[in-house]
């Protein structure tokens, strides 16, 4: 799937920036290895704080493993997916790569698997439905490198003067935007089903209403009855009532939502951790509950996960496994999450975490992770299929919109992609 950064927008990717680290490692003449690594920069600001980051633990690395170098280079997410498949097309992959897919490269023979590269111990601290989410085949290639979740947010300001109370169940939420609209909220729930992130939003409400793009044995299963269920319902109790605000959601992308959000203007939204910081800095009061289903708290919360990876090309398969187990030390990825308010994707780290009151803002989307499902990721055929969503999940909630048909469609795109694989 190509995503930008946990499907956050990337803002650095206006600056095309590039880093090369230097002075981490180099081509020697005593026989040492050096591992090539290729990794999207996370610092939205343009600044440096990812070269950083990797300039740090591939300096601790070489000092405990003085035979082996490693050069990193940073690209934005705006291109890193691109860089990596122009390296990998001209035969000259990296090493490692942390970036948003896997899958291709997996079905293709291009990959390690996992247990060809980690210890024991690394491979099974990963969080269940993170390693699952890495699966090709029943095969695990991809490492979740960071991981993220979904909540429902609501503006604590305008629920104390509407007298209302978070929501637990898709009625109260109808009922709650009701009365936000009544007391003259602008957007009393915002639904982003543009072209940025729709095919986001649409597993969250597919989740609530205890369906899935996949059923219990991985096959698609998008126009399921339940999915039907939930997109008829957003279309009658809250698009028809006019209760997701002045952009129609087929327009809306999600970071225009976020700063609507942002701005005081919305009273509930689906948003992950980026959000909260988003909020605080223009002194919104927030609050923030799992996301309701029909009949109570929703079946999971979407999960999402950035991806690391061992190339086969230049058969270092002992000194990836070492630096990735290194990488995978606690220390270096509460750093990175803490860095970025994400979440880990380690068992012990998570723990720790959660265990840090310095991070009890992320306690709720930390206790979502555990149970968390995750888009298919592993299926080579879920980029088309995601981007299907994004062009036509829409329509099915607009006017004249019929989300049977819609996501009949879609399940066709689905089925046509998984065939010709």
């Amino acid at each position: 799937m190509r995503r930008r950064f946990l499907g956050l927008t990337a803002a650095v990717a206006a600056f095309g920036m590039t880093a090369v680290l230097s002075g981490c490692g180099g081509q020697s003449g005593s026989g040492d290895v050096t591992l090539k690594l290729v990794a999207a920069d996370y610092d939205i600001s343009g600044g440096g704080s990812t070269k950083t980051y990797w300039h740090n633990v591939v300096d601790a690395f070489e000092k405990k493993n003085p035979g082996i170098k490693v050069d990193v280079q940073i690209f934005s997410w705006d291109v890193v997916d691109a860089k990596v498949a122009e390296m990998v097309k001209a035969g000259n992959a990296p090493d490692i790569a942390q970036i948003g897919a896997y899958s291709d490269y997996a079905a293709s023979g291009k990959l390690y698997s996992v247990d060809q590269l980690l210890s024991i111990p690394t491979e099974a601290n990963f969080l269940a439905p993170l390693a699952d989410a890495g699966n090709v085949k029943r095969v695990q290639y991809g490492m979740p490198f960071v991981a993220s979740t979904r909540l429902l947010f609501y503006n604590q300001t305008l629920f104390d003067q509407a007298h209302i109370r978070p929501p637990n169940t898709w009625a109260e939420l109808a009922t709650d935007a009701k009365v936000l609209k009544a007391k003259g909220v602008k957007t009393p729930f915002a639904l982003p089903l543009g072209s940025e992130e729709a095919q986001a939003e649409t597993m969250m409400w597919m989740l609530s209403g205890n369906g899935g793009y996949t059923n219990t044995v991985d096959g698609y299963d998008i126009d399921s009855p339940e999915n039907i269920q939930t997109f008829d319902w957003l279309k009658t109790n809250l698009v028809e009532p006019d209760l997701t605000g002045p952009v129609a959601p087929a327009k809306l992308n999600r970071q225009d939502a976020f700063d609507a959000f942002a701005k005081g203007e919305v009273g509930m939204l689906n948003g992950h951790p980026s959000l909260m910081e988003q909020a605080k800095k223009k002194g919104i009061k927030f609050g923030m509950v799992p996301l309701p289903g029909p009949s109570g708290k929703a079946k999971a919360s979407m999960g999402v996960a950035d991806w690391i990876m061992g190339f086969k090309q230049g058969g270092h398969r002992a000194q990836i496994g070492k630096f990735l187990d290194f990488t995978f030390a606690d220390q270096n990825v509460l750093q990175f999450a803490d860095q970025y308010d994400l979440l880990p994707s380690t068992v012990s780290a998570s723990s720790a975490m959660a265990a840090d009151a310095k991070h009890k803002d992320l306690k709720p989307f930390l206790d979502a992770l555990p149970t968390s499902e995750l888009p298919p990721v592993g299926k080579t055929s879920w980029p088309k299929v995601s981007e299907t969503v994004k062009k036509k999940i829409g329509t099915a909630v607009g006017p004249g919109g019929s989300p049977k048909a819609i996501l009949q469609d879609i399940a066709k795109v689905a089925m046509d992609a998984e065939n010709a694989e």
